[in-house]
């Protein structure tokens, strides 16, 4: 099963795709979360050739955390795309679950105190057994860095997924973090379509996942001893 991903698109212009199995979408397809922003992205993932559509909110989609019931209304007329909040889906075998949550930022969508357990009772929905975990955050230390500074990504989630042990971690948020890393057990992926100049310049990221294997295609993982477990 050949995975395309991508995030932080916030628009779908001048984004080229690859052809592949799933199309995942870790969050931020828009600027601001309008609901003529969320119809223009939808209308375009949708029309994807990929058979199987993926994607999360992030803190910029504001329309899923402020009006849930009319994200639910617009995605039902969009049946190919698959919404995931804290929520799962099997494809072929493989077990995905998706969740838009990070640590507070600059008082965007779906943010909760980095501090306490709010986010700690998120991350513990995460299923034993998930094979490609969707998050919009990265977890805290890995691909989490804007130009090599302070840590962004969430602690709460680095130590669920000590237990969980995705075979694929995706997701974006830090435009500046894009790429892929590697531990013994887990490929993490930010695959931020925009720079930190929102430009669309980074190309998607691909996996082909097989029953004993998953494989980046394209791209090296980047080395650093402390991903490893």
């Amino acid at each position: 099963m050949r995975l395309v991903l991508i995030s932080d698109t916030h628009t779908h212009r001048g984004i080229s795709l690859p052809e592949g199995d799933v199309l995942v979408h870790a969050g931020d397809a828009t600027g601001t979360g309008t609901s003529e922003e969320v119809e223009d992205f939808l209308k375009w993932f949708a029309s994807q050739p990929h058979p199987h559509k993926i994607f999360i909110a992030g803190n910029h989609d504001w329309l899923f955390q402020r009006w849930p019931d009319v994200g639910s209304m617009m995605l039902a007329e969009y049946p190919t795309i698959t919404y995931l909040q804290d929520s799962g889906i099997e494809i072929d075998g493989l077990r995905f679950w998706g969740s838009p949550w990070q640590p507070w930022f600059m008082d965007w969508a779906f943010n909760l105190p980095r501090k306490g357990e709010r986010l700690r009772q998120v991350w513990n929905q995460i299923p034993l057994g998930t094979d490609v975990l969707i998050t919009h955050g990265p977890p805290h230390g890995i691909l989490d860095t804007v130009r090599g500074q302070e840590h962004l990504g969430c602690e709460e989630l680095r130590i669920r997924l000590a237990t969980v042990k995705p075979r694929i971690h995706v997701f974006g948020h830090i435009h500046g973090g894009y790429g892929v890393a590697q531990s013994s057990t887990t490929i993490y992926v930010n695959a931020s379509t925009c720079d930190e100049a929102y430009r669309p310049v980074h190309r998607p990221i691909v996996v082909e996942v097989s029953a004993g294997s998953a494989v980046v295609l394209g791209t090296e993982p980047i080395p650093r001893k402390e991903f490893l477990e």
